[in-house]
């Protein structure tokens, strides 16, 4: 071969191979994805335990409960958009357990344009899972506490407003059922697992460069060819 293909073709190769360990790495990835966003659903599918009595953010995430009470007086509105539904809004709502324990409770979605009904009154039967949702990015506005207008679930702010545990429970199921919003469990689906594009994308552009890596070399080597003839 000669010298003056050398440097493109070792560059090449380079390239390609920088790419190819980046699409590697993303396939590792995806399984490591894969295998925690499991170990979370079934932990959101076991059997609901009572209301753990000082409940940790790491350990207790997504961790089934069942709890016996009363719905409190009021309710709050965080503003969401459901897939193939639209606007509406989050109704998040104060609830007492039996044992006196003052707790948030997510009771599910209503449209936008919904209304507003009141939630069960007399013992509730509610199963749902310990959630601490990180609703808030950079572009987030801040809540409207004044017009109930909130755009995330600040958890520690929800319960200044209602004295209660800094504590959410997102509901599942509740008897008597609730009409007044519908239910949004908590799941695996707002959890990023983007890195099967990821590796497609590195695997592609590692074609892609080989293909222009021989597509330059060939180019280098017309002229030496027509100087032959």
């Amino acid at each position: 071969m000669h010298v003056r293909f050398i440097l493109p073709l070792l560059f090449g190769i380079a390239g390609v191979a920088v790419l190819v360990s980046l699409g590697v790495w993303q396939v590792q990835r995806l399984a490591w994805k894969e295998e925690i966003l499991a170990k979370i659903e079934a932990k959101i599918a076991a059997e609901p335990v009572a209301l753990p009595e000082s409940p940790e953010q790491e350990a207790d995430k997504y961790l089934p409960v069942e709890l016996t009470g009363r719905f409190q007086p009021g309710l709050l509105r965080v503003l969401v958009s459901q897939k193939h539904v639209g606007a509406g809004y989050r109704i998040i709502s104060p609830f007492e357990t039996e044992e006196g324990r003052r707790v948030l409770l997510d009771r599910g979605f209503i449209k936008i344009d919904g209304e507003m009904r009141a939630p069960p009154t007399g013992p509730v039967e509610v199963t749902g899972n310990l959630h601490w949702p990180d609703d808030r990015n950079s572009s987030t506005p801040e809540n409207d506490l004044e017009e109930n207008m909130w755009f995330a679930r600040d958890i520690g702010q929800m319960a200044e407003v209602f004295e209660t545990e800094p504590l959410l429970v997102v509901v599942r199921e509740m008897s008597p059922e609730d009409t007044g919003a519908t239910p949004l469990p908590v799941d695996t689906s707002a959890i990023p697992n983007d890195h099967l594009e990821y590796a497609i994308t590195w695997f592609s552009l590692a074609v892609l460069w080989a293909a222009m890596t021989g597509l330059l070399i060939w180019r280098m080597r017309q002229p030496a060819k027509g100087a032959e003839t």
